[in-house]
C-alpha cells in the first residue's frame, strides 16, 4: 500500500495550472468568518477565551498564478490565535507568516478578528453587579515593513434630548400655573404633593438607547486596554446602560439622564475630548448613533482626532 507521503504526492492540485485567458492581479484573496477561539486580555490581567470570526487575506500580485494557498492561511490562524494571547506583536508575526508562506505570490496581508468580551460592571447605587458583553474588532495589515493596527468596540448608552426636556419643562410650568392661583399664597405641602403627582410631570423628555462605535489606532507598543477605553467613554457620556438594577439604581439612572442631556453632537464631542486626552491612541474615529424614539430615523454624528492621513470624515 502507498504510504501517506506518496498518497499526498498523487493528489491532484488544479490550482497550480494557470488560466492565461483569465490572467490578472487581485487585491485580496483569502477567507472570511473563520471560526476560531481567541485569548484576550482586556487590560485587567484576566485572559478570557472567546469564540471569534476571523478574516485572513493576502493579495495575489502574480497575474499568471491561479490562486493562493488558503490552507496555509487557515492553519497559521488556527495555530496562532488559539494558543497565544492577542497582542500587537503576535498579530504582526502572524501577518509576516502569511507573507513568508506566499513569497512568490503576495506582498500584502491583512487580518480581521471579531468577538465579544465580557466585562463585569457595578450597579450605580446598590452592591450588585452584572456582565456586559462588549464587541471587539481588531484589524491589522502588513505591507512590506508597514504594520497598521486598529482596535474597535461599541458603548451603548442612554441619551435624553435637551430640546424635548425644555419643551417638557414649559408644559410643567403651564400646568403649575393652571393648578395654583398666583394671587394666593402657596402652601409648601400642597406644592410638594403636586410635584409627586402625575400632574406635576405632565410631560417627559424623550430618551433613546444610543450607540457609540469606536475605532482607534494604538500608539506603537500599546496593548489592548479595552476596559480603560470603555471607562473613559462611559464616564464622558455619564449614562451607560446598566446590568443589575434595583429601584435605587434606576432612580440614580434617571438622575444621570437628567444631568446629562445631550444631542448626538454633544455626545460625539464628549467622546472626542475624552479620547484626545488618551496618550495611548495615535488616532481614532467615532460614530455616534441616537436611535430616535421621536423619529423613525436615527441622529448620527462623526468625529475623529484629525491626524493627517488618518480616518476620513465621509460617513
Amino acid at each position: 500500500m502507498p504510504n501517506q507521503e506518496n498518497t499526498a504526492r498523487l493528489l491532484p492540485d488544479v490550482a497550480v495550472h494557470a488560466q492565461p485567458h483569465l490572467a490578472g492581479a487581485l487585491d485580496w484573496v483569502g477567507m472570511a468568518d473563520i471560526q476560531v477561539p481567541v485569548r484576550f486580555d482586556a487590560g485587567d490581567g484576566d485572559v478570557q477565551r472567546a469564540s471569534a470570526k476571523v478574516g485572513a487575506f493576502v493579495n495575489l500580485k502574480r497575474p499568471d498564478k491561479r490562486g493562493i494557498h488558503m490552507s496555509r492561511l487557515y492553519l497559521q490562524v488556527e495555530q496562532a490565535l488559539s494558543t497565544q494571547t492577542l497582542t500587537a506583536d503576535s498579530l504582526h508575526a502572524l501577518l509576516r507568516g502569511f507573507l513568508d508562506s506566499h513569497k512568490d505570490l503576495s506582498d500584502r496581508a491583512c487580518l480581521s478578528i471579531h468577538f465579544e468580551h465580557l466585562v463585569r460592571r457595578p450597579a450605580l447605587r446598590s452592591d450588585n453587579s452584572g456582565w456586559r458583553a462588549y464587541p471587539v474588532c481588531i484589524e491589522a495589515s502588513l505591507t512590506g515593513d508597514d504594520f497598521l493596527l486598529e482596535f474597535g468596540t461599541e458603548v451603548v448608552y442612554s441619551s435624553t434630548c435637551p430640546a424635548s426636556a425644555a419643551l417638557s419643562r414649559q408644559l410643567i410650568q403651564e400646568q403649575f400655573a393652571s393648578d395654583f392661583d398666583a394671587a394666593k399664597s402657596i402652601d409648601h405641602a400642597a406644592v410638594l404633593a403636586w410635584l409627586g403627582s402625575e400632574r406635576g410631570i405632565v410631560a417627559t423628555p424623550h430618551a433613546q438607547r444610543s450607540v457609540a462605535r469606536l475605532r482607534t489606532r494604538p500608539v506603537a507598543g500599546a496593548t489592548f486596554h479595552l476596559i480603560s477605553l470603555i471607562d473613559r467613554v462611559e464616564h464622558a457620556l455619564g449614562t451607560p446602560v446598566q446590568t443589575a438594577v434595583k429601584r435605587e439604581d434606576e432612580q440614580a439612572f434617571a438622575l444621570a439622564n437628567g444631568s446629562n442631556l445631550m444631542f448626538c453632537e454633544d455626545a460625539a464631542r464628549r467622546i472626542q475630548k475624552a479620547l484626545d486626552a488618551d496618550v495611548a491612541l495615535s488616532d481614532f474615529h467615532i460614530r455616534v448613533e441616537h436611535q430616535e424614539s421621536l423619529h423613525p430615523h436615527d441622529a448620527v454624528a462623526y468625529a475623529s482626532k484629525g491626524v493627517d492621513g488618518g480616518y476620513g470624515s465621509t460617513p
